[in-house]
């Protein structure tokens, strides 16, 4: 077994254009890997091997890829006087918010993460939300600031808007030597050296200097702001710190420095050029030193399937039952299903059977991969820690938990955002109806963003997703992969419905049809969610309280009344949207011995709904998206103008940069085609991004509006 210390899995996140590829790109040169650096511009970078990413110049579809590092690489010092070889499991993540589930479901099985800034723009929208994603799975980090040799770089500006945007403790570990056109290196603090780069060899090697004389004044003073950080998280070094700041060693800071990031208390921030080989060997070293092994992690937690009250443990290690979390299918054309899992515990050898617990059935992995982007290696078997992709199963989706069938365990699942857009498509031709379904079931089980159903007035097929450019990919892979020629209608907002207040209902079904009849009467309430119910579950949107004494209904079918009301939950009453945050108190009702059964209380239960659903004041809901534009200043008034008129609420304007930055909160419903009229009012000069934030409820006459469609579309 490797030992699992020199192992790490962690990933590179950040804002679109931050340089998480083209970081990639160097890790694996460096490691070994690859002997050319492929650029992403040229559609030449390893991880962004599908077309469109290579068209694009963008990253899609997250990536993985294993290689080794030689640490510590500086002057052959080594820990314990030997250089070691850690393993790595990368995974490449796009930057794009429409791809958020990529970097979501990365994040669920990663130790840790580079998180990416780009050292003109800072800390930018999507950073936020990585930065959200990876609080949310307690993903330790260290921040790596690129582009060093941009115009208008900035390190510490970027350290500062860590701090004071992401409500981090960021730590910087290095200063910059000259910056733009002059980046040549980096003061490393702790050691109190510079290390400035060679060119010529790819920034493979590097000189040690002096601190250059007109930064040390400042580097002291970094240096005893870094010093004086970790000494808070442990009580030893303080003592020294307050005794004589000098006496703390080199390898109590990386010591403290580690001890702290693993805890989420502080970020180890870095710097560098990736586009010019400046920088990632020593963010690989920080790897190595702060980011945590999988046996630094805590054993993770699961519960029994047969008693989901029951918490159970897994540590990592290969004695251990089995356990995995599948966190990505992916189709190959040669190969065919790939299942990428994460191995928490034990050991699993290539054509064993696992029990996967969602489904209830047995699988057999017939092959065990290494990935490296899209090619595979296959390897014997697989051990905790490691990450992998499985062949040969019939039915694992994402998000399944892969278990030893004798001591089966339930792993958390991990948060797929709601799609907030759809579009219609239909097949071209007759030849192409059957390829569609087959090409849409694909992409469906590839991507838990991408949400299908077929509109029951016209027949029509209507997919959702997380934006305009996530439908464009999907309908261009179906025309691409599977050959499927489509037509397709413009795009669609995803509403929502909810309700303003609670309501008492009593819903009684009775159906007699000779013989054996229908009975069920049920009482209940129906409204909004609790809102400290909705603070312990911010995931969730279905409140049930079970309310029943007496056992005026058997126990027997409160399951079927909740599954009723749960299901009604798909088409709401005002335009048969899907309802957000319900919550229904059943406390009363009857049964009749004979004609009672479970589907009757669940017919009962979805009557009661939408009789309910008309008196419970039912209001849309539209999503609302948090927009940033950066802007040259001419342009200003034009942009802010054209945001007012698209209901826009603004949030803040500033200056990036030399660039103004817009912040505003606008329907989605008045942003299709925002891009090209921003192009057009700025002279092609200013650009924006997009993220989902909310829904908020519809203004009347925009309700009135697309209430009238959906019923006009009824009736048509």
């Amino acid at each position: 077994m490797a030992d699992l210390k020199f192992q790490r899995n962690f990933g590179i996140a950040a804002h679109i254009d931050a340089g998480k590829t083209t970081t990639t790109e160097r890790i694996l040169r460096y490691t070994g890997m690859i002997h050319r650096i492929g650029e992403v511009h040229d559609g030449g970078a390893t991880t962004d091997w599908m077309e469109q990413e290579k068209e694009r110049g963008i990253t899609i579809t997250s990536a993985a890829v294993s290689c080794k590092w030689q640490f510590p690489t500086d002057k052959g010092k080594a820990i314990a006087g030997t250089t070691k070889d850690f393993s790595f499991n990368i995974i490449d993540t796009p930057g794009h918010v429409d791809f958020t589930v990529e970097v979501e479901r990365s994040m669920r099985v990663l130790d840790g993460l580079i998180a990416l800034f780009s050292a003109v723009d800072g800390v930018e929208p999507q950073s936020e939300t990585v930065w959200r994603q990876a609080n949310r799975y307690r993903v330790p980090r260290i921040g790596f600031v690129n582009k060093m040799d941009r115009q208008g770089a900035d390190f510490l500006n970027v350290v500062k808007q860590v701090r004071e945007m992401l409500g981090s403790k960021a730590v910087p570990l290095q200063l910059p030597i000259g910056a733009e056109d002059n980046f040549q290196g980096v003061v490393d603090l702790i050691r109190m050296k510079g290390i400035i780069w060679h060119v010529e060899t790819e920034g493979m090697t590097f000189d040690e200097v002096d601190i250059p004389a007109d930064m040390v004044t400042e580097a002291e003073e970094w240096r005893a702001a870094l010093v004086e950080a970790v000494a808070e998280y442990d009580d030893t070094l303080m003592e020294k710190f307050f005794e004589d700041p000098n006496s703390i060693s080199e390898d109590e800071i990386h010591e403290a420095i580690r001890k702290a990031t693993i805890d989420l208390s502080i970020v180890p921030m870095m710097c560098g050029s990736s586009f010019k080989n400046k920088g990632v060997q020593t963010a690989l070293d920080a790897v190595c030193r702060y980011l945590p092994s999988p046996v630094d992690i805590e054993a993770i937690e699961g519960t029994d399937p047969n008693d989901p009250e029951k918490k159970l443990v897994r540590k990592p290690d290969a004695k251990e039952p089995f356990a995995a979390l599948a966190f990505k299918i992916m189709t190959d054309p040669f190969v065919g299903r790939l299942a990428f899992f994460r191995c928490y515990s034990g050991h699993l050898d290539a054509g064993s059977y696992v029990l996967n617990v969602r489904s209830g059935k047995k699988e057999r992995i017939s092959r065990i991969m290494k990935m490296f982007a899209n090619k595979q290696n296959p390897i014997d078997f697989i051990e905790a820690g490691d990450i992998g992709a499985a062949v040969g199963f019939k039915e694992i989706k994402t998000g399944d938990t892969l278990c030893d069938e004798n001591h089966p365990i339930t792993l958390e699942n991990m948060f797929i955002p709601e799609p907030v857009i759809s579009v219609a498509v239909e097949p071209k031709t007759q030849a192409d109806v059957d390829k569609m379904g087959m090409a849409i079931a694909k992409l469906v089980e590839e991507d838990p963003t991408l949400r299908v159903k077929t509109d029951e007035d016209t027949g029509q097929t209507i997919l959702s997703g997380m934006g305009e450019l996530h439908l464009e990919i999907i309908i261009d892979r179906m025309r691409r992969e599977f050959k499927v020629e489509v037509n397709q209608g413009a795009p669609q907002v995803a509403y929502k419905e909810a309700f303003n207040t609670t309501v008492e209902h009593r819903e009684t079904l009775k159906k007699q049809t000779g013989g054996r009849g229908k009975f069920a009467d049920i009482q209940f309430s129906l409204g909004p969610v609790d809102e400290e119910w909705q603070k312990e579950n911010p995931d969730k949107n279905f409140q049930f309280v079970n309310d029943i004494f007496g056992g005026s209904i058997p126990r027997e079918f409160i399951p079927a009344i909740q599954k009723g009301f749960e299901t009604s939950m798909t088409s709401g009453v005002l335009a048969n949207y899907p309802v957000d945050n319900l919550k229904i108190r059943v406390f009363d009702g009857s049964f009749h011995a004979v004609d009672s059964d479970a589907m009757s209380f669940e017919l009962c239960a979805k009557q009661g709904f939408r009789e309910a659903g008309r008196k419970a004041k039912p209001i849309l809901l539209e999503p609302i998206m948090k927009v940033e534009v950066l802007t040259p200043e001419q342009y200003m008034g034009d942009v802010t103008g054209d945001l007012n008129r698209r209901r826009g609420m603004m949030e803040g304007m500033d200056t990036r940069a030399g660039v103004q930055v817009i912040k505003a909160k606008v329907p989605l419903s008045e942003m299709f085609g925002y891009v090209t009229q921003l192009r057009s009012l700025s002279s092609g000069r200013a650009s924006s991004t997009m993220e989902f934030s909310h829904y908020s409820p519809a203004p009347n006459n925009i309700a009135e509006e697309v209430i009238s469609k959906s019923k006009g579309k009824v009736t048509a």
